[in-house]
């Protein structure tokens, strides 16, 4: 598993899956809260399965390529 996120949309995916995570707390009382562990999981890992398939690597953005 090669890296295809990159560390500013890691740190985005880990805090939103991580407000969502936590409705299982203040929020409604349904299971939707644990969809939330899906981009904690791939901000943590740094590795996204249909970026992968799609062959989207966000890695790279903003580095200069002569």
């Amino acid at each position: 598993m090669k890296t295809n996120i990159h560390k500013i949309e890691r740190i985005a995916r880990v805090i939103i899956g991580l407000v969502a995570t936590s409705m299982a707390f203040w929020g409604p009382t349904n299971l939707w809260f644990l969809l939330g562990l899906v981009p904690v999981a791939t901000g943590l890992l740094g590795w996204c399965p249909p970026y992968a398939m799609l062959g989207i690597n966000t890695c790279n953005l903003g580095k200069k390529t002569n």
